[in-house]
């Protein structure tokens, strides 16, 4: 997992990761334990991605602020997508296979 590129603003993290093909936006679905598309309802489990990069940013004046972008890949159906989800006091403090993945990803030991 490569973290060496900076990124200003939520934002700009997306449209150099929409650059770079990762072009999908999925979100975390706690309940059936995957990532889910909406719109092309392509669901991933723990198991069927890996992320490539996560970036974090701090909330400078307001902790609701806090963001995290991981760019993920998937071999198993061919797709490179975002998700963008709140860290800190305002994550989903569900605790399922899917948000542990995405935490150690976080803070790998």
């Amino acid at each position: 997992m490569k973290n060496n590129i900076y990124y200003e603003t939520v934002s700009e993290a997306i449209s150099d990761l929409a650059k770079r093909g990762y072009t999908i936006d999925f979100k975390v679905h706690t309940d059936d334990e995957c990532l889910i598309c909406h719109k092309s309802m392509t669901q991933l489990s723990p198991d069927d991605f890996d992320i490539d990069e996560t970036h974090r940013f701090e909330g400078n004046t307001d902790p609701g602020d806090e963001m995290i972008v991981y760019a993920i890949s998937s071999l198993k159906h061919h797709i490179k997508g975002i998700v963008v989800n709140a860290y800190g006091m305002y994550a989903d403090s569900v605790t399922s296979k899917l948000v542990k993945k995405l935490h150690e990803n976080l803070n790998p030991k």
